[in-house]
């Protein structure tokens, strides 16, 4: 099978900073509390990915999972940003995927990285849609799809932290450069919180979408198939 070429929207940004835990639902699904403040980790730079780009399995791979989530790409380099002023900050928003192999993530010793930074393994585009385009970030339909059949279909409304808030407070910690992403959190309905789990194979395709964002898509392919292409 021909493997599609797509270039990814953006340079690789310098960090991937991720919220977890930041819709109500997906907190409840997976039977935690509500955060009291944002939980922050980070994804490879080296996992960014074009938005319709096939995602390998990786070898060993057995829990692969699906996040949709709003990407907000930074604009200007925000440091030590209060909320007010936050929005000033953002350059633009993407959909974006953060795939996730759960036994890595959450199996395995030490913290979720090794399961969230595979190469592919964060996908985003169709473009960089800008601030002014979207009227207000915290009222946004956002869903995916596993082979045509719904699985997360949300609003950004149940965010428990704000896109305004999230810049603010990851600020604080470490100075946000031009061209960073920020990955906001999903919705409930991921596969890993399915009763039975559910989690992706070879030939699933994957679709994500956020309304006035756009439609990014993947296809699970075996790694020798990208590999030897």
């Amino acid at each position: 099978m021909e493997i599609p070429k797509c270039a990814a929207i953006l340079p690789q940004p310098s960090k991937i900073v991720c919220v977890g835990q930041n819709y109500t639902a997906h907190a409840l699904e997976l039977g935690n509390g509500i955060p009291k403040e944002p939980v922050l980790f980070q994804k490879a730079p080296s996992s960014w990915a074009a938005p319709f780009a096939p995602l390998e399995l990786p070898p060993g791979a057995e829990k692969l999972d699906y996040e949709v989530e709003l990407g907000v790409v930074i604009g200007k380099q925000a440091k030590w940003v209060g909320e007010e002023e936050a929005m000033d900050y953002i350059g633009g928003y993407v959909v974006l995927c953060d795939y996730s192999e759960r036994a890595w993530q959450k199996e395995h010793e030490g913290q979720w990285n090794k399961g969230k930074s595979h190469d592919g393994f964060c996908p985003a585009g169709p473009e960089i849609v800008p601030v002014s385009k979207i009227a207000d970030p915290q009222d946004l339909r956002i869903w995916s799809k596993v082979n045509g059949e719904i699985r997360q279909d949300s609003n950004t409304n149940d965010m428990i932290f704000s896109v305004r808030t999230v810049v603010s407070y990851i600020s604080q910690f470490m100075t946000l450069l031009p061209g960073d992403v920020i990955a906001t959190g999903t919705p409930g309905g991921v596969g890993m919180g399915m009763a039975p789990p559910q989690f992706l194979k070879v030939g699933d395709v994957v679709e994500l979408g956020i309304d006035g964002v756009g439609v990014i898509r993947q296809k699970i392919v075996a790694a020798d198939s990208i590999r030897h292409a």
